[in-house]
């Protein structure tokens, strides 16, 4: 991608199938039709369980790539595919469930016979063609994939605390972190399909829309950061691993805000090679050629805009967007508008991208071209296991939300955290499910099961952003993170990404600052 590109253009067939998820309004706006159920309608007992089809807001599917931990690496272009085709499998049906919402009122078992039933049925030719994938390659294939194929409608409420949880911090069991799946072979499936008796906008659209048609955030989905406990966080990943032992120094590298204003709704980690992989919008900060198509050694000649221009490493996490109105220059595009990401792209007023130690040794070098992924783009359907990036407001630092947007007073700015995990496996650069090759830290800030500690990268985004206004259970002109569109704009479901491309003069310089506790930009 070039310096100065705003938005790598998607082929017209891809545009063709952006254009059904979105409906034309009159004077041209463009607004993504859906309907929700508030978070009240059920419990979350109902949410796991079936629901009727005035309660079902979302579709959930299990997450595949976190089963798949043994991929063999010369099947794992063709398996990252298939998992691509089957998030835009997902992605066609949340349109189809988003637009039919006649049919399902007049029809009691439309959604299963018309959406569930057949994306199971599709999700299963894609399971078997992953089987066998896997099996010519040498590989293990897991016994449960077929159980796999089936997915189930929600409501809009939160996952349980306890979803998936893992409470000692280590991520080892390989969570595919699913931000990054996007865009396959099945795209035209269903794409625009029982539109004429789904495209009832007055009933599509509940109260709660904010008045741009986007499916989430909600009422309930924000809190007043003064009501956010002081030093207590709600899940176990994302610890900081510095303390006042071990190595104690840091390393601060300075890499802008995306002044370039680089965009792209890829994601090369999880879905290389594939368009619209990501199914929402990034930043971009670092190095400037970043994209679905980008190799190794595009990455390691590409310009960067940190600095010291011995780091090409790719910084990037999901835009904020004010829910204002605003037509950005993606809101007729897949990963913008036309797949319910819309409103106004903030910039961060500062994005600090800061290297600490660990309280309980020293760390040794993050290898060249290691891809690290924080936060699961899928947390809502997924539950919170992976869950990590926190909001927050300037002074009040000491409070820290996952699982809701906060509300800062006047005078403050939003601030958004991400820390990764550092610990290594000591081999590996990635893992099939894109996890497994590193974890967070302990509790006592030790690595588990034999793991190396690595410079921890800790992402601090600070924000000037509109304090949304909530009146009688309704939000209006929210923030909200960009997201898979069947995510609901969760909170929870914020992320972050990195794959370290620091030259090796620069990256030994970072250890030694770390470990013998000096601070160094």
């Amino acid at each position: 991608m070039g310096r100065n590109t705003r938005k790598r253009r998607m082929p017209l067939a891809a545009k063709a199938v952006a254009g059904t998820a979105a409906l034309a309004l009159g004077g041209g706006g463009l607004v993504w039709a859906n309907f929700y159920a508030s978070a009240g309608e059920s419990d979350q007992a109902q949410s796991r369980t079936k629901v009727s089809a005035a309660q079902i807001a979302t579709i959930d599917c299990p997450d595949v790539g976190q089963q798949l931990s043994d991929v063999p690496d010369q099947a794992r272009g063709e398996v990252d595919g298939e998992l691509a085709s089957m998030d835009q499998q997902i992605t066609d049906a949340y349109q189809r469930l988003a637009t039919t919402r006649q049919a399902q009122a007049g029809d009691s078992q439309y959604v299963q016979n018309a959406i569930l039933g057949p994306l199971k049925d599709r999700r299963k030719v894609l399971l078997d063609r992953i089987k066998l994938e896997i099996s010519r390659a040498g590989g293990q294939v897991p016994g449960n994939l077929d159980e796999l194929a089936p997915c189930s409608g929600r409501p809009a409420d939160q996952p349980l605390p306890t979803d998936g949880q893992n409470g000692d911090g280590q991520n080892g069991d390989g969570q595919d972190n699913g931000q990054d799946n996007g865009q396959g072979g099945d795209q035209g499936q269903d794409n625009g399909q029982d539109q004429g008796d789904g495209q009832d906008q007055g009933e599509g659209q509940l109260p709660n829309d904010n008045g741009n048609g986007a499916a989430g955030p909600f009422a309930e989905d924000f809190i007043d950061i003064n009501d956010v406990p002081p030093n207590s966080r709600d899940l176990p990943n994302g610890l900081a691993a510095n303390g006042r032992s071990g190595s104690k120094g840091s390393f601060t590298t300075k890499c802008g805000v995306n002044e370039n204003k680089i965009y792209n709704s890829d994601n090369i980690i999880v879905a290389p090679g594939v368009a619209n992989g990501a199914h929402h919008m990034h930043d971009y900060v670092g190095n400037q050629s970043n994209s679905s198509l980008s190799s190794d050694d595009d990455l390691v000649a590409a310009e960067t805009s940190c600095q010291n221009q011995g780091d090409k490493s790719s910084y990037f996490w999901p835009v904020l967007r004010v829910q204002d109105g605003t037509q950005e220059f993606d809101a007729a595009d897949q990963g913008g508008g036309a797949e319910g990401n819309v409103g106004r792209i903030l910039q961060a007023q500062e994005a600090q991208l800061r290297f600490v130690g660990n309280k309980r040794s020293k760390v040794v070098a993050i290898p060249k071209l290691m891809r690290i992924i924080t936060g699961d783009a899928k947390a809502f359907t997924n539950g919170l296991k992976n869950a990590n990036t926190s909001y927050s407001c300037t002074g009040f630092e000491d409070r820290q939300s996952t699982d809701k947007y906060v509300l800062c007073p006047e005078g403050s700015q939003l601030v958004r955290t991400s820390n990764f995990q550092s610990c290594w496996d000591g081999q590996n650069t990635d893992s099939a499910n894109h996890r497994d090759h590193v974890a967070f830290v302990q509790a006592d800030g030790s690595c588990a099961n034999g793991f190396k500690a690595i410079p921890q990268l800790q992402v601090r985004l600070v924000y000037d952003v509109p304090t949304p206004t909530i009146e009688n259970g309704q939000v209006k002109n929210p923030y909200a993170v960009d997201s898979f569109p069947e995510q609901l704009h969760k909170p929870i479901t914020d992320h972050n990404d990195f794959i370290n491309v620091m030259d090796e003069s620069l990256m030994n310089k970072v250890v030694k600052c770390i470990n013998k506790g000096k601070k160094c930009t």
